[in-house]
């Protein structure tokens, strides 16, 4: 199981309820919210769902959910956005009208744990709703967590 404190901006890793690691992250520079177009983080219990980029570089950025091109290929200007880089793990939410369902569905907007190419960024809110890590971090978490396993935001 994980859990991500906003406050904190810290995703701690649980085996059988034991803290295994402790991850330095960024979320939204928004408020949190479950709410579709919010940019928000969204709050409470989910899934981890789809695994996307086992086989890419550290680095490689996604679009539409697709390796496009290492992010130091892009422009200055390109590179000033937050691109998705390195491995994509989507969410799923668990909580009917909380996080799943119209108008405030986690996976529907596409909310994802990933690598960032901003990593001076990490640690403090500065994503678009996503939870984003540093990109040796999310390869590292990638391969120890898997698709079911359990996500819970809290805001403290």
């Amino acid at each position: 199981m994980l859990i991500v404190s906003i406050a904190s901006q810290e995703m701690a890793l649980l085996n059988d309820g034991e803290i295994v690691r402790i991850f330095r992250i960024s979320t939204s520079k928004k408020a949190p919210s479950c709410l579709a177009d919010s940019y928000g983080t969204p709050l409470g219990l989910h899934k981890l769902a789809d695994f996307i980029g086992s086989e890419a570089p550290v680095g490689m950025v996604f679009k539409g959910r697709m390796p496009t091109k290492h992010y130091t290929q892009y422009t200055p200007e390109e590179q000033f956005s937050n691109l998705i880089t390195s491995r994509i793990i989507r969410l799923h939410g668990l909580e009917a009208g909380k996080n799943t369902g119209e108008g405030c569905d986690t996976y529907a907007r596409y909310v994802y744990i990933h690598g960032t190419n901003h990593e001076d960024r990490i640690g403090e809110p500065f994503s678009g709703g996503c939870i984003e890590m540093l990109n040796s971090d999310v390869v590292e978490l990638f391969e120890m967590v898997e698709p079911g396993d359990l996500l819970s935001i809290v805001e403290d």
